[in-house]
């Protein structure tokens, strides 16, 4: 191996040649250098930051994942109860809309509207072509549009209960409103006031106004009520009774068969007798009479109404 010097000041250069063992020192040194300058650059780092490799940073980065665990398991959790709790909202809305679909029903009915237009039961016409830029709700617009639908179902569903009270409200009034006749065929053989008793031949009193009809025709009620007599009555043979509130009570007389007992809720129009012949009658007729405040009064201004 040849060493070169050169001395820039004057020009001069000197070579040195090395032979034996001094090459070998000198070439294991060149070699050697390098590593010895990557040991020692680790063990200068590692006194600096003896916490990156020492037992104590081992331990704590298992606290950190055991603490990033525990937040994970949390907001599993959380998650999980938001869903439970998403799922009840869901449950309820569709409890308020079956409730909504069944006060539908029920005004529908009460109301006379047409049961096909109006059909609760089946889902609800809607459509249309797809919009253009529609985007997908995000997690804060789908709870905002569930709390919304919550708002309108609660508005429609006390809208809906108020209509439903005065339909049934009218409907009530509508069934104790006295109007119509007893029978649906027959003729009127008498009328209130008075008249030649036809059993005695004197001039009698008549309270009420018959209805002479076959035997074994329907006798209805002209309003809802109460029955509050349905049996044998002096002069009237069989005899229904129905108070029907607000002071009026009619009586349906003469019957052949009573078909409602006393303390029955009837419905207007409702057959609660059979046309008869008993009693103190010359033939098959209906004695019908109405009474107001506790007063008899005459049937005929009742029988002529127009029905509600």
């Amino acid at each position: 191996m040849k060493i070169i010097l050169v001395d820039q000041r004057h020009g001069h250069s000197r070579t040195i040649i090395l032979k034996g063992w001094v090459k070998s020192l000198l070439s294991l040194c060149l070699l050697g250098a390098p590593v010895a300058l990557g040991f020692f650059g680790y063990e200068l780092a590692v006194a600096r930051n003896p916490q990156i490799y020492s037992e104590q940073t081992a331990i704590n980065w298992e606290r950190e994942l055991k603490a990033q665990s525990e937040q994970l398991a949390e907001i599993k959790q959380q998650s999980k109860e938001q869903l439970e709790a998403l799922t009840l909202r869901l449950a309820m809305m569709q409890a308020r809309l079956m409730r909504l679909d069944a006060v539908g029903e029920r005004i529908t009915i009460i109301a006379g509207l047409d049961g096909g237009e109006f059909d609760f039961s089946q889902p609800v016409g809607v459509g249309g072509p797809a919009g253009q830029g529609s985007i997908d709700y995000s997690v804060p617009q789908f709870l905002n549009a569930i709390g919304q639908l919550e708002e309108q179902l609660d508005d429609r569903q006390q809208q809906l209960e108020i209509l439903e009270g005065l339909l049934v409200d009218r409907q009530i009034q509508a069934d104790v409103f006295l109007a119509g006749r007893p029978v649906e065929q027959g003729w009127i053989s008498s009328r209130s006031g008075r008249r030649t008793d036809p059993f005695t031949g004197k001039l009698a009193w008549h309270q009420g106004v018959d209805f002479s009809s076959k035997i074994g025709s329907d006798v209805h009620t002209v309003a809802a009520g109460v029955v509050t007599w349905s049996a044998q009555r002096s002069g009237y043979g069989l005899m229904v009774e129905i108070n029907h509130g607000n002071g009026y009570i009619t009586r349906y007389g003469h019957a052949d068969q009573l078909l409602v007992e006393v303390g029955e809720i009837v419905k207007k129009g409702q057959t609660v007798a059979l046309v008869g012949n008993t009693g103190r009658s010359t033939g098959p007729h209906v004695h019908f009479e109405v009474f107001k405040n506790g007063r008899v009064v005459d049937p005929a201004s009742y029988i002529n109404r127009t029905v509600r």
